[in-house]
């Protein structure tokens, strides 16, 4: 995460209504401990993994959103204004404006074209999660609590792909084969392929929003899933077997979703 490139994910971070709660409940399951920003920066939350950063927090503010509680993934930008900018220029929309961080960069939140949020991370001093989860020889290694995949889910499958090549500047993704009712579309053609676009028409409960969603790596996806719910988490889709992998869909204690990821043999 040193060096990425313009739209690669960089960050992820927490917006939680029980941020005690939350870091209880993380700290239990991956073995994070928690730094605390001071006043001048709200409070803001850095969860690291044996001494690394991995993702952030904050606690609900009193501004009049009635959203869930929810991961945001940041992709990184070398002009957050410029990209905010751009957002707005090809049907998006700006949610939170680009802000400086004093000097660890400049952030921004989005929505896409279709209604997903997204956020942007401009680097200063500070460039984004600090550890990096490959495969090798079908098993993960350096993964386990840290965040291993990011995912878009859309129903505007061509559009957001055009959308995210605008703005963001992906201009090497690679359209996995598949059935017909299987569309996806990595952010990179070789790896490190980081992160993905799915067509979810078919699978979006009706009402349901886009967005984008994290995967945090698991030796034991079963032993994980069993872990949360013992914490106060809840089963959103049952661990099972994939070509990538075994993979599951929880919800922490306040609702916010992510999914967990293990060997992809």
């Amino acid at each position: 995460m040193t060096t990425p490139k313009p739209g690669d994910p960089v960050w992820v971070d927490l917006y939680t209504a029980d941020p005690e709660r939350s870091i209880a409940f993380y700290g239990d399951l991956f073995g994070w401990t928690v730094d605390r920003a001071g006043a001048e920066f709200g409070g803001y939350l850095t969860f690291r993994k044996d001494g690394k950063a991995v993702a952030g927090g904050m606690g609900r503010m009193d501004d009049g959103d009635t959203g869930p509680d929810r991961w945001t993934v940041y992709l990184s930008a070398p002009d957050a204004r410029a990209t905010a900018a751009a957002a707005s220029a090809h049907g998006g929309s700006v949610i939170v404006e680009p802000m400086d961080v004093g000097d660890l960069g400049t952030m921004a939140v989005l929505a896409d074209p279709d209604g997903a949020g997204v956020g942007i991370w401009q680097t200063g001093t500070f460039g984004g999660i600090e550890t990096e989860a490959i495969v090798e020889g079908g098993r993960w290694r350096n993964h386990a609590g840290a965040p291993s995949w990011f995912e878009l889910h859309t129903r505007a499958y061509q559009a957001s792909l055009a959308f995210y090549r605008d703005v963001f500047g992906w201009s090497d993704t690679f359209e996995m084969p598949g059935a017909p009712d299987f569309r996806y579309t990595t952010i990179h053609s070789t790896s490190p392929m980081l992160g993905g676009v799915m067509d979810a028409s078919d699978f979006l409960p009706p009402g349901a929003p886009a967005g984008w969603t994290v995967y945090f790596g698991a030796d034991d996806v079963d032993k994980a899933v069993a872990q949360a719910i013992a914490l106060g988490g809840k089963v959103v889709s049952a661990a099972q077997d994939t070509p990538y992998g075994r993979m599951a869909t929880v919800a922490d204690p306040t609702g916010a979703i992510f999914h967990l990821g293990g060997d992809v043999a």
